[in-house]
């Protein structure tokens, strides 16, 4: 279970690098070539989504059947383990939404540049007639 949440702390920081890179202020020719290179990426790299949605839903499986260590008669032990399974729910729950919005992020950019780039053409066609 260990190695699923690892690759998709893996795809939230390249989704993350990707974002930064995709922001940061670059020349024309390689901000052009740089945003159809994520573009193709983009593509194969939707499986994240089902991905993280098929963890969120183990992960609130798991919640709804965890046995739950509230009275007097849990030890300290159980108590922390219990506190402990909660916390690392909540953080990988952090995990699946920032790698959907991530992706979202990444899609909308690529799509807003391109979107750009055509009215650029656009009004260069009509600057020429």
């Amino acid at each position: 279970m260990a190695l699923q949440w690892m690759i998709l702390t893996y795809v939230v920081a390249a989704e993350a690098l990707l974002a930064i890179l995709l922001t940061l202020p670059s020349p024309k020719l390689l901000k052009n070539r740089f945003v159809s290179l994520i573009s193709l990426i983009l593509q194969p790299c939707l499986f994240i989504v089902p991905f993280a949605g098929f963890q969120l839903l183990d992960i609130y499986w798991k919640n709804e059947h965890r046995l739950t260590c509230t009275s007097d008669i849990c030890t300290a032990t159980e108590r922390d383990r219990f506190e402990k399974t909660t916390y690392k729910a909540q953080r990988n729950v952090i995990l699946c939404a920032a790698a959907v919005i991530l992706y979202w992020c990444l899609h909308r950019i690529c799509k807003y540049h391109k979107d750009i780039q055509a009215l650029e053409e656009v009004e260069k066609r009509y600057k020429d007639q």
